[in-house]
């Protein structure tokens, strides 16, 4: 059991999952807002020895020396390597700290917002319409970039409504593409397109000047990620061209507000991958992170 276990700042986990908190800890903390600054968030950890984070606060190597207790760190948010990561890992791994963090919790929810949005432009349901004429996702072009866990449920999603799909993703998956799936480079692929979806980490950027040139006009740039796939110079050029579309949920995923007054750039300024659902996934989860460590050090019997 841990001495005492803080939430630095809101962690979305429902109140069933909070209650459980109270049998891990024999203190529980539970911060309601995001800290300030490093300073803050020293403080709020003090004498802690496991914290709770989710993907909106940094937690630097210098917060992490300052708090010579912690033992445990349990990301409430995706982690899918310590490069993408809020918490520098590699200086909790150097102090023998345990960092633990979810995976797949929201994914469903940004299926749903990748096929509503592409529907709503394609047939002109909404303000925009992508070309003069209504037309289905049948045999449209479209691409995958980063074909993780999210963005092949996008791909199945796409296939189902009879798109054509291809991927590029850093390692093959000779599986999927026994599914349909056509891989390519991400230069080919570019330029075989019509609607290019971006599925990948934070802080992954693959789309420069050069890329959108080979992309060119009258396409669809769909952005999953939570934060930009691309150089923002260089998306703001491309999207002011004639027939160009960008996408994107959240202000983070877009990297630069200033981009919503431009021409077809579509926000609802809201997580596609917050739900009722995702609360439940990410609760169970974070608990089940809790109690493998746990386990592992025979203080969960």
């Amino acid at each position: 059991m841990f001495q005492k276990l803080v939430a630095i700042e809101p962690i979305n986990m429902n109140e069933a999952a909070r209650a459980r908190l109270y049998d891990y800890a024999r203190e529980v903390v539970l911060c309601a807002d995001r800290p300030a600054d490093d300073a803050e968030i020293i403080r709020r950890i003090g004498d802690a020895d496991a914290v709770l984070v989710s993907y909106t606060t940094l937690v630097p190597r210098a917060v992490i020396e300052a708090c010579p207790r912690i033992r445990y760190i349990g990301m409430c948010c995706s982690l899918y390597s310590p490069e993408s990561a809020n918490v520098d890992i590699c200086a909790a791994n150097e102090r023998g700290i345990t960092v633990l963090g979810i995976r797949d919790y929201g994914d469903e929810g940004v299926v749903e917002y990748v096929v509503s949005e592409l529907v709503r432009l394609l047939h002109g349901f909404g303000a925009f319409q992508w070309r003069d004429v209504e037309r289905e996702l049948t045999d449209v072009k479209i691409g995958i970039v980063g074909l993780g866990t999210s963005g092949g449920m996008i791909a199945r999603a796409l296939q189902f409504f009879g798109a054509e799909v291809s991927y590029y993703s850093r390692t093959r998956k000779p599986e999927r593409e026994a599914e349909g799936l056509t891989y390519r480079p991400l230069e080919a692929l570019l330029a075989h397109v019509d609607i290019l979806i971006t599925c990948l980490n934070k802080n992954t950027v693959l789309l420069h000047e050069a890329a959108f040139a080979r992309f060119g006009n009258g396409k669809i740039l769909v952005n999953t990620g939570i934060s930009p796939s691309y150089d923002i110079g260089a998306l703001r050029a491309w999207v002011q061209n004639p027939g160009n579309y960008y996408l994107c949920d959240t202000d983070m995923a877009m990297g630069d507000t200033t981009l919503l007054a431009l021409p077809r750039v579509i926000s609802p300024r809201k997580s596609s991958g917050f739900s009722s659902y995702t609360i439940k996934r990410l609760s169970q989860k974070v608990l089940e992170n809790i109690e493998t460590y746990l386990k592992g050090t025979g203080e969960l019997a």
